[in-house]
């Protein structure tokens, strides 16, 4: 049972929420059972709920029939809600924020209450009513409701409000928000996400409900930014059957702000310049100015019907570029605008209508200049991202609610080279080699040592092409090593979502049980839409002789040029992904138990391109290019995704909780990866010329044909089993611990269709024989294809263990979250560290892992995977000072990341071979140094005028500059092996002015 609180006020919420002194009058006369947040997705509809029940002093009095009215400057219209037989109440579908509560007894008796909902939460307030006092007196009588942030559920879920994400350092981007989960590894790497029990492509982000990861790889949009965040809700484990979680990792999901009965707004200017950003480890000091504008506006169009918000939002950076080698480049600019709309109807009490649109376009000038380039080779790139997000919700009845939504979401970016090229590469046309820095972009050679023949006859050929091309080194003399011409490809990438929901909830008491019943349906097309082309004959290199064809003829000029450029029939690449789910759930509250049976059910179809249906076929398909065509489909039958949970509470202020959780994780990049066009529109031919630049011959590298799939594949899975307990110590602090086991299995994987047949891999996995053994027969059939395929590889698996204890600390002025998480990550299957450049979005379902010798799951991969962080300690939070000031802080502490050494001569491969992602020593074998770092944040406000507000603010960063080494080279060939790649940022100070009125 929750302290009693509670002050003489007036009813108005405004004046209500500034109570803080207790009355031993009200405290006898009143009693609220407040902040325990029940597991309640069934509101998740960028919403969260009330629910409590009300009792009489006086024995025999009847709760039934006591009016609950739910009052807010966030909804347009006041909620009501009548106790039934027992006194139980439920206000569902709120928007949430700050509310008042009044109850209200057929005789007159009248309490308040103030709580606050939180997003995907719900908020539970029990009344005391004592009808022998003077009714006059009830009025003045109000109560505070505290909400204890961990929920008293079987899931693992936080809720942070508006008030932690301004009043604590955090940052503009919304990645920025996940630095501040629970035992969610702190990371700056910019594409991919951070592990949470899974990999970093594993996790889904939700903004106003939209998903805005990018479909087919699990990242995270660039774009979206802190600065309309509402609310955060996060689910890390332990999930129900509601809210269509699929997430292998942590689920994210945000409200935007919106407006009130009141007009209201806001402009501040956030400035970071280069002094106040700290050098690097190498001495480099930032010469890059940046800037923040943000500016909000928001009030009723109609009063208690329809309210507005809208906000604008300027990033902008800027760096006047230095001479390079080649002499002056055009300055370096990002510029981003940003509009965001969102209105709020209520037509009547039991109807909510919300519609927001949101458009951003960011241009970036004079990148990709490097300092042996000129200008000339500098590439611009234009992003725009739109979505429209519609959602509903109505409370058919006091026991039945149904919600719908539609979003549509677009993130359509593009390269294009500064330098446009006139020239059209012909295959089997010549190369203009007089002309050759306008035939696309030209690796400038460089000399060889005059020790041979051979390097006496290169030199001589390729001394012209220096002397126009190369730079003038600090002796005046011109050198090879540099590039020019023009950037090498011109590119479009266009992503989009549309999303379609709908929630029906109903609640019935049968027996001495209370069943909360949840049915929802989810379809969602999630897609990609490529089209890039070379810029001339892209990258051209002069080989001067020292190559030869198979034939034994010499090569003296080579171009990697995309095939499309010689692509008649389109360069596309369409391709996306269909999903249907459907999920039960029953929420089942007996005695002091609460019981969760639910099952998410789920179908995905893949869409590919490049063929079409044709019985002629043996196989029911011909090669078709830009046709699409249904490439695989996962059935709802092997989908079936069970969620239980149990939650014992005792004593009133502490419970015992368990749960068990199946996820089928979404993300999937192989209807682009496996398609018949990849080959048509992405593949690189080089092409190769003699020494007057006539063409020789050609031959594909990198990317591959179509592949094939295994037939009948489980999916992958993400089993877990959660168990925890909760204890609200006081009104101010709470308490979580739980133990967590998660185990991944079934990961597909394009993969050699011999490669079981290796001779170092185990005798049991060289019996099953082939992956696909009517491979050539499917070949011969469409006319073409890969020889790999798309299969389950063989025992790969991925575990991890976590111990956590976490606490919250929710005062007056003083907030304060604090975690400590033990965790460990092992298995054969690391999507983290597959690449030599890992932090980007990387194919999930054709990575380099299981490609080829050196890469399979029993070479070397069986250890500690790269998310792997034992020991992690967090903990922020913000204090409110007498004198009108807010002081936040943040404090990191995490292990070291896990690396082992890369060398492909270490499984008998030739030393100029690839050695990337063939682990030459155990997975996880070694570990970076740990970090750890202090975040600071001072806000002054001053009120200039009545209800006008000033404030101006410092955030500081990194405050003890630790720029801890990670991303470790592993290549053993390399100088720097073992070194660090990439550094924690310096520290770095950022400025703001804010007017609020």
């Amino acid at each position: 049972m929750s302290k009693q609180r509670s002050a003489f006020m007036t009813n108005r919420l405004a004046e209500a929420t500034r109570a803080t002194w207790r009355s031993p009058f009200a405290t006898l006369s009143t009693a609220v059972l407040a902040g325990a947040m029940l597991c309640s997705p069934a509101y998740a509809q960028l919403a969260g709920a009330i629910k409590g029940s009300v009792a009489f002093e006086e024995a025999g009095t009847s709760p039934a029939g006591v009016k609950v009215t739910a009052t807010s400057s966030k909804m347009p219209k006041a909620r009501t809600a009548v106790t039934d037989e027992s006194g139980s109440y439920s206000l569902p579908m709120l928007v949430p924020g700050e509310y008042l509560l009044t109850f209200e007894a057929a005789d007159g008796t009248v309490r308040t209450a103030s709580t606050e909902v939180r997003l995907e939460q719900t908020t539970r307030v029990d009344m005391v009513l004592d009808s022998t006092l003077d009714a006059s007196e009830m009025e003045e009588v109000f109560v505070t409701g505290r909400i204890v942030n961990l929920e008293s559920n079987s899931s693992l879920s936080n809720s942070i409000g508006a008030d932690m994400v301004d009043g604590v350092p955090v940052g503009q981007d919304y990645r920025d928000l996940m630095k501040l989960i629970p035992g969610v590894q702190y990371t700056q790497e910019t594409v991919r996400g951070p592990s949470a029990g899974a990999s970093g492509q594993d996790n889904v982000y939700n903004f106003d409900g939209v998903d805005v990861g990018l479909p087919g790889y699990g990242v995270l949009s660039s774009e979206p930014a802190t600065h309309d965040v509402e609310q955060m809700a996060v689910q890390r484990g332990g999930a129900n059957a509601i809210n269509f979680n699929r997430a292998g990792g942590v689920s994210v999901n945000t409200t935007s702000k919106s407006g009130s009965n009141e007009f209201a707004g806001s402009v501040q200017y956030k400035f970071q310049t280069p002094s106040m950003v700290g050098e690097t480890r190498n001495g480099v000091k930032s010469e890059t100015t940046r800037s923040w504008l943000t500016a909000n506006v928001s009030g009723p169009l109609i009063e208690d019907q329809l309210f507005f918000y809208g906000s604008f939002y300027r990033p902008y950076a800027e760096l006047d570029n230095k001479d390079t080698a080649y002499g002056p480049v055009k300055s370096y600019s990002s510029d981003r605008h940003e509009y965001y709309g969102k209105l709020t109807y209520a037509p009547i009490e039991d109807i909510l209508l919300n519609a927001s649109y949101r458009t951003s376009d960011k241009k970036i000038e004079g990148n990709s200049i490097g300092f042996y380039e000129p200008d000339s080779v500098s590439a611009g790139s234009e992003t725009s991202m739109d979505i429209l997000n519609l959602d509903g919700t109505w409370i058919i009845d006091g026991n039945t609610t149904l919600s719908v939504a539609y979003s549509d979401y677009d993130n359509d970016g593009g390269t294009t080279a500064d330098t446009q090229l006139s020239v059209q590469p012909v295959l089997g046309g010549s190369l203009d080699i007089d002309n050759i820095h306008e035939m696309g972009y030209v690796n400038v050679p460089s000399y060889r040592d005059e020790d041979t023949p051979e390097d006496i006859a290169y030199n001589d050929f390729i001394r012209p092409y220096v002397e126009q091309y190369g730079f003038i080194n600090e002796d005046g003399e011109r050198q090879g090593g540099g590039g020019v011409g023009a950037y090498f490809q011109n590119e479009v990438v266009n992503y989009h979502r549309k999303t379609f929901t709908a929630k029906l909830d109903h609640t019935l008491t049968w027996g001495d049980a209370t069943h909360e019943l949840h049915a929802g349906y989810k379809y969602t097309e999630g897609g990609e839409i490529l089209d890039r082309n070379a810029n001339g004959w892209g990258s051209i290199s002069i080989i001067g002789g020292r190559s030869t064809t198979d034939d034994g003829v010499p090569v003296y000029f080579q171009t990697r040029t995309p095939s499309s450029a010689f692509n008649s029939s389109g360069n596309v690449l369409d391709t996306y992904t269909k999903e249907h789910n459907i999920e039960f759930n029953d929420l089942i509250t007996y005695g002091d138990f609460m019981i969760n049976v639910g099952v998410l059910l789920s179908q995905d179809t893949l869409y590919g391109q490049g063929l079409k249906e044709d019985s002629s076929s043996p196989v029911g398909f011909i090669e078709s290019p830009g046709t699409n065509y249904e490439m695989y489909n996962v059935p709802f039958s092997k989908m079936i995704q069970p969620r239980l949970g149990i939650t014992w509470q005792y004593a009133g202020e502490g419970t015992v909780f368990a749960n068990y959780a199946a996820y089928n994780p979404a993300a999937s990049s192989l209807a682009r990866a496996a398609s018949w066009d990849r080959n048509r529109t992405q593949l690189l031919q080089e092409v190769r010329f003699d020494a007057d630049g006539n063409y020789i011959e050609s031959e594909p590298q990198g990317s591959s044909s179509g592949k094939f799939f295994v037939k009948g594949m489980d999916p992958r899975k993400i089993d877990e089993f959660t168990l925890g307990t909760t204890r609200e110590v006081t009104d101010e602090l709470s308490i979580r611990a739980h133990l967590r086991y998660r185990e991944g299995s079934n990961f597909w994987e394009d993969v050699p269709n011999d490669a079981r047949l290796s001779d170092d891999a185990p005798q049991h996995i060289q019996d099953k024989g082939l992956y696909l053994p009517e491979l050539p027969d499917l070949i011969d059939g469409v006319g073409s294809g890969s020889s790999y395929v798309i299969a389950t590889l063989d025992e790969a698996y991925t575990k991890y263990y976590e111990g956590s204890i976490e606490a919250e600390w929710n005062g007056d002025r003083f907030h304060v979250n604090a975690s400590y998480v033990y965790s460990r990550y092992r298995g054969n299957f690391d999507q983290d560290n597959s690449s030599g450049a890992n932090d980007q979005a990387i194919y999930i379902g054709s990575s380099n892992i299981a490609d080829g010798v050196g890469r399979q799951t029993w070479d070397n991969r069986d250890g500690i995977l790269r998310g792997d962080r034992p020991h992690q300690f967090k903990t922020y939070g913000y204090y409110k000072t007498d004198w009108n000031a807010n002081i936040g802080a943040y404090l990191i502490y995490q292990s070291g990341q896990p690396w082992e050494a890369w060398d492909a001569e270490a499984f008998g491969l030739p030393s100029w071979y690839s050695s990337t992602s063939r682990y030459a020593e155990k997975a996880g074998s070694n570990r970076s140094k740990s970090h750890w770092q202090l975040d600071l944040n001072y806000t002054q406000n001053f009120e200039v005028y009545k209800g006008t507000m000033v404030n101006f603010r410092a955030d500081l960063f990194n405050v003890f500059d630790r720029q801890t080494g990670y991303n470790i080279n592993p290549y053993v060939s390399s100088s720097t092996f073992g070194e660090p790649r990439n550094y924690f940022a310096s520290r770095r100070l950022q400025l703001s002015l804010g007017v609020n009125f």
